[in-house]
């Protein structure tokens, strides 16, 4: 379902869910570095990925980390977005949504989850890429 579509809210408003992808080198630590985000909504027929790893401020946070590994990881969390992964691909975007975001106790980790509402919820991935990733700007 798109904004517009006969089947839209009214208000055209959507509802979506999204989580903060995290890079959490030493996890006994609990310290981490936002590395992007998953935007998933059902009425809108989305579920996508944003990855921006800063891979200067993960090693700040342990300079034995293996940054390719995590990029590899981030890279298994775009796949199961567009639907490529092998473990995952016959699930739904739903399922797929809640299988990346499970709790889990290794070196890439989800937020919890969030909601809201948007005309266009496939747009706010850019969004939380700017206020909860990319570097503050002045």
């Amino acid at each position: 379902m798109r904004p517009g579509d006969a089947r839209t809210p009214a208000g055209g408003l959507l509802a979506y869910e999204w989580c903060v992808l995290r890079v959490v080198p030493r996890v006994e630590r609990c310290e981490f570095v936002n590395a992007g985000a998953v935007v998933y909504s059902r009425s809108g027929d989305v579920l996508v990925a944003g990855v921006e790893l800063d891979a200067t401020r993960a090693l700040a946070l342990d300079a034995g980390l293996d940054v390719t590994a995590v990029r590899r990881h981030l890279d298994v969390v775009t796949a199961v977005c567009v639907g490529t992964h092998p473990a995952t691909a016959a699930m739904p975007p739903g399922a797929r949504f809640r299988w990346l975001t499970a709790a889990r106790s290794t070196v890439v980790q989800a937020s919890p989850v969030h909601t809201g509402l948007s005309l266009d919820p496939s747009a706010e991935l850019q969004r939380l890429l700017d206020s909860m990733v990319r570097p503050l700007r002045d």
